[in-house]
């Protein structure tokens, strides 16, 4: 069968590429304008499972090539932002692909209005692409899911097939390790969803500062987590986005605890520690239900010091190794011996912590 370029490329290539919705996009903008049809841009449009993201739209440019991306999020009206910026470049021209429900969405805008024959071609492209797009949208799905409840380097971990028991990898970094105080008493007293409220309120400011600085958390650990800083160049520099995030954190902690005294509520204290080390994340647990977790002297130490935040009557401690590495004056406490670990520890503080 003699089939135009773009639809030869639709039928034959794009399903079996794992190229991102991005690079989709951009691949078929190209190729529908070398086969002539006048695009000043294009938008494709994906729902994707995801606990505060709706839909996800990429917006290509005809001229330059460039590619950015739009978000909806859940709980909100869809968003006219991509059909805004596709207006803005000249006449629009929309097409779902293939007929499930929250299917993908091509958009076109020309440089001028598309005549029939135009616009008869675009939506000849869009029966060709809803293949291909079923297929881009599962793996964005998968994705979105992945990453939702193991965190982007499990996720990318997974996808990339790292799925036999006992693999995994040595990451240098800045590790940060928060505990709430008091949780079980508070969950003796509070009711269950109120409780829970409490603890997705205690992570969305903790994890949100440490998403905010580039740290990424690796694991939930009942009312605690354990977060990472990766060295990616000089260790300083994690340490010091490690240390920002504390204090970004318990900005917004005391933020929210201000909303719950206002409530007649308790607030939440809670301690944090940092230390600079090696961490072994890696995929364990039974022959037939794995995780990811992470393991090593640096993650039992920053675990430990944790623990003496309450006799310390500090809220944050940091090990020596990440003293060492900063310019923030901090205050030392001297050296402590950490249950199960060999050497005493140098322990610093910050100022006001």
């Amino acid at each position: 069968m003699d089939l135009p370029a773009p639809l030869a490329w639709l039928l034959d290539e794009a399903g079996v590429s794992h190229d991102g919705a991005d690079r989709f996009l951009a691949n078929l903008g190209d190729r529908l304008l070398a086969d002539g049809l006048p695009l000043a841009g294009g938008a494709l449009t994906l729902a994707v499972p995801h606990p505060i993201i709706a839909r996800r739209t990429w917006l290509w440019r005809a001229e330059g090539g460039a590619v950015i991306e739009a978000l909806d999020f859940a709980g909100g009206p869809p968003s006219k932002a991509g059909y805004d910026w596709l207006a803005g470049l000249g006449p629009v021209l929309g097409e779902t692909a293939g007929v499930a429900p929250k299917r993908p969405v091509l958009s076109w805008a020309g440089t001028r209005p598309f005549d029939p024959a135009e616009t008869g071609r675009l939506c000849e492209v869009a029966r060709f692409a809803a293949a291909p797009l079923a297929a881009l949208a599962e793996r964005a799905a998968l994705a979105a899911l992945l990453e939702a409840y193991l965190g982007r380097r499990s996720a990318a971990r997974v996808q990339a097939g790292a799925l036999r028991r006992g693999t995994g990898e040595t990451i240098r970094a800045a590790l940060l390790y928060a505990d709430l105080r008091n949780f079980t008493g508070l969950s003796e007293v509070t009711e269950p969803a109120a409780m829970i409220a409490a603890l997705d309120a205690w992570f969305d400011r903790v994890a949100g500062a440490i998403h905010a600085f580039g740290g990424e958390v690796l694991k939930f650990i009942g009312d605690g987590l354990l977060a990472i800083f990766p060295v990616t160049d000089a260790p300083a520099v994690a340490c010091e986005a490690a240390l920002r995030s504390v204090t970004a954190a318990r900005a917004g902690m005391a933020h929210l605890d201000a909303a719950r005294e206002a409530e007649g509520l308790p607030p939440l204290p809670f301690g944090t520690a940092l230390h600079l080390g090696d961490v072994l994340w890696g995929n364990i647990g039974a022959v037939d239900r794995l995780d990811f977790t992470a393991i090593g002297p640096a993650v039992n130490l920053v675990s430990r010091l944790e623990g003496l935040c309450r006799p310390l009557g500090r809220s944050v401690l940091i090990s020596g190794a990440v003293a060492a590495e900063t310019t923030m004056p901090l205050v030392p406490l001297g050296e402590h011996a950490l249950r199960g670990i060999a050497a005493p520890c140098a322990v610093f503080t910050m100022p006001d912590a």
